[in-house]
Formats: C-alpha cells, sequence, structure tokens
C-alpha cells in the first residue's frame, strides 16, 4: 500500500517548505519518498502500486547498492566453491577480479602491490549506483568508461558477462525484477576482437618433436596427435588409457590451481583413438615410469602431482617427467 501525505516545515532561515512525501508499506518495509508536487507524488504511487499488484515490487532494490550485491554475490559463489557446485575456484577468482577491479573498484585491494605494467587502476565503476536505478544505459556508459581505460573487447565483453550474472543472482534474491546488462553488446572494429589462434605447422611441430629432450618429446607427440587441452593433458591418468583398443578416454581436467574436475560440458566428455606410434610411445613412456598405477598421473611433475600447478602456491613448478 502506497499513500501520499503533504508534509510542510520551516527552514533554519525562517522559510517555510512544502513537499509531498509516499510512503509505503508492505512486508515489514517502510519506505518513504519525497516530491515536489502532487502529480509527480501520484504518479510514483500508481507505478508502485502498479508494481505491487503485478509481483514485481522490490523493496529493497531502493537502497541496496551494486557494491552491497556484489558482496553477497561473492558470498554465493564462495559458497558453491566450497560445496563444489559448478563453481571452481578459478571461475571464482575470475568473478572476484572483475568485480573488484572494474565492477567495484576497491584501492586498498592493491595497495603496497606492484601491479603488471599493462594494468592501471579503474576508478570509474559502478559499485555507489543503486540496483534501482541501473539501467541498460547506465551499464553501456559503463561498458564505454572501459574501452576508454584501454581495455579490449574481449576483456570488456568478459567484465559485462560477469555483471550479467551478478545481476541475475540479484533477480534470484528478489532485489530487483529486470537484468539491466543483459543485451548490452561491445562492438568494435572488425580487427579490434579476439585474435585467431594459429597452431603450428606439421614440419614445425616435427622439428620441436626431434630437438625435445627425451621426457618431454613423448608428451609433445601426445599432444600433438590428440588436440587434448593443457588442462585436460595434465589431469589424465593411466585408467583413461586403453593401449589394446587405441584409445583415450577424456573425463577430467585441472586448473591453473591444482583443483581437478570433470570436463567444463558433456561434449568435452569423448574418446579419442590414437595411431600406433602413440601408442607405442605412451607404453615405453610407462614401462619407465615409476608410477603406473591405474590412478596415478600419466605426466606428473617430480613429485607425481599435477605438472600444472597454481602460480599462486608455495612449491615451484617442476617440469613433467617419468615418475
Amino acid at each position: 500500500m502506497a499513500t501520499i501525505r503533504k508534509c510542510t516545515w520551516t527552514t533554519s532561515s525562517g522559510e517555510i517548505r512544502t513537499a509531498f512525501s509516499v510512503n509505503i508499506e508492505g512486508e515489514g518495509n517502510r519506505q518513504r519518498r519525497q516530491f515536489a508536487t502532487r502529480r509527480e507524488a501520484e504518479a510514483y504511487r500508481l507505478e508502485i502500486e502498479g508494481q505491487v499488484k503485478g509481483g514485481t515490487f522490490r523493496p529493497d532494490a531502493g537502497r541496496i547498492t551494486v557494491a552491497e550485491t556484489a558482496d553477497r554475490f561473492l558470498t554465493y559463489c564462495k559458497g558453491c566453491m566450497e560445496r563444489r557446485e559448478r563453481m571452481s575456484r578459478q571461475n571464482y577468482k575470475v568473478y572476484e577480479g572483475h568485480i573488484h577491479n572494474y565492477i567495484c573498484p576497491d584501492p586498498a585491494r592493491h595497495a603496497g602491490q606492484r601491479l603488471p605494467p599493462r594494468m592501471k587502476p579503474f576508478a570509474h565503476g559502478i559499485g555507489g549506483t543503486r540496483l534501482v536505478q541501473l539501467t541498460p544505459r547506465r551499464v553501456g556508459e559503463f561498458r564505454d568508461r572501459l574501452r576508454e581505460a584501454g581495455l579490449s573487447i574481449p576483456t570488456t565483453r568478459k567484465i559485462l558477462g560477469t555483471l550479467q550474472q551478478l545481476l541475475a543472482f540479484a533477480i534470484s534474491q528478489d532485489l530487483v525484477d529486470v537484468n539491466a546488462a543483459k543485451g548490452v553488446k561491445v562492438i568494435g572494429r572488425r580487427d579490434d576482437g579476439a585474435k585467431k589462434i594459429v597452431p603450428p605447422t606439421k614440419e614445425a611441430m616435427r622439428r620441436l618433436i626431434e630437438v625435445a629432450d627425451e621426457d618431454f618429446r613423448t608428451q609433445l607427440m601426445f599432444a600433438s596427435a590428440t588436440g587434448v587441452r593443457a588442462g585436460e593433458l595434465h589431469a589424465l591418468r593411466w585408467r583413461h588409457v586403453d593401449p589394446e583398443k587405441a584409445e583415450l578416454k577424456v573425463e577430467t581436467r585441472v586448473d591453473a590451481y591444482g583443483d581437478e574436475d570433470v570436463t567444463k560440458t558433456a561434449a568435452g566428455m569423448r574418446t579419442i583413438p590414437l595411431g600406433a606410434p602413440i601408442v607405442t610411445a605412451l607404453k615405453e613412456w610407462k614401462l619407465a615410469a615409476k608410477r603406473k598405477e591405474p590412478d596415478n598421473l600419466v605426466f606428473p611433475n617430480r613429485r607425481g602431482f599435477h605438472a600444472r600447478e597454481s602460480l599462486h602456491d608455495a612449491a615451484p613448478v617442476a617440469r613433467p617427467r617419468r615418475q
């Protein structure tokens, strides 16, 4: 229920002022908003009552900011990560970086730290904006500020993708009804997008394999012949290799933090045929390995763990070699 009340008061200078206050009550919440004329107050009252009847009224949206919503979102994501519910540590770190560096810039986050040469502090986020004030136009202006700061099109798209996920979470928590970031596009010149990755030629790979040392040669041959991703290669265990059927099953991956999980999508779980040279090389590799049980890694580091360890870990990253 929304009601209008005329308010009159005298300022410290003796001036008499009048305003029309719209009071909104419901579900234990009470809000008040003032307008200079009764016509403006009446229009707002009708708008609010229409939202209440339609079930789209969000009382908290008038007070909560993007920064406060971001804190709730990161807490939710952290809980999902700890429960291993479709949220890896790498995903969480990406969301956290986008939010603290760009969406809701936090200068204290980088206090006393040496930033990479290419990274410049960004101070034009939208953390102080209230959810009710966040519109597609304001999101578009935020996008333009990111581009003016020198961010590439792919990076800007990823940041807006995180903002879209944040607002989707806000909708699920009944904090707002519309995702203002949905549909906001990042458009640039045709040559300003993601650069096409050109794989090395067969001749280049042949020469590289020829000059590689004995331990690294098998890994290069395997990677070039199967086309598996780096995270999938470093998560391979001997149970995934079937030399009799000459095939490889890809079921897992490991990220930069050493966290192992299933592939990102169901399509990522696949069976890859192996050529005779690769089967022979793997057999020789296994014969020379110290750890060859089904659950042992095919390409471990010197300690028998994932070769793709996090750069944030204290232990140095060791080159893959036989174990």
